[in-house]
This record gives structure tokens, C-alpha cells and sequence, in this order.
């Protein structure tokens, strides 16, 4: 039953983790060329894998539900 992820905002959360992990990648792949700081570079880069670290247990625990 998907009707209550969906009551939760499930993919309204899911949406937003993927737009912080897009954001974080870029700024964090192209801060090099854009003369960003080694420090925020490595931020965004942080960011990035939590991101993705929060998408994969998500994954894991529709799949159980």
C-alpha cells in the first residue's frame, strides 16, 4: 500500500534529496573551475554523500515495506 508514503510527502522528500544531491554534485565537481574555495568544494562534496547515503536507505526500506 502506497497511500500512506504518499499521505507523508514520500516522494515530495525523495524529489528533494535528488535537487540537493544534483546542486551539491555540480557545485562540487565544477568549484575547481569556478575558483570556489578547497573548503566549501569539500562541503558540497560531504553533502553530496549524505545524499546519497539517505537515497539508499530509502531505497531499502520501500523495499521491506
Amino acid at each position: 500500500m502506497n497511500d500512506t508514503e504518499n499521505t507523508r510527502g514520500g516522494g515530495l522528500v525523495t524529489a528533494a534529496i535528488w535537487l540537493v544531491l544534483l546542486v551539491s554534485a555540480a557545485t562540487n565537481s565544477i568549484g575547481q573551475f569556478a575558483g570556489l574555495d578547497w573548503t566549501f568544494r569539500m562541503f558540497a562534496g560531504a553533502v553530496a554523500v549524505v545524499c546519497i547515503v539517505l537515497l539508499i536507505v530509502r531505497y531499502i526500506a520501500r523495499r521491506r515495506a
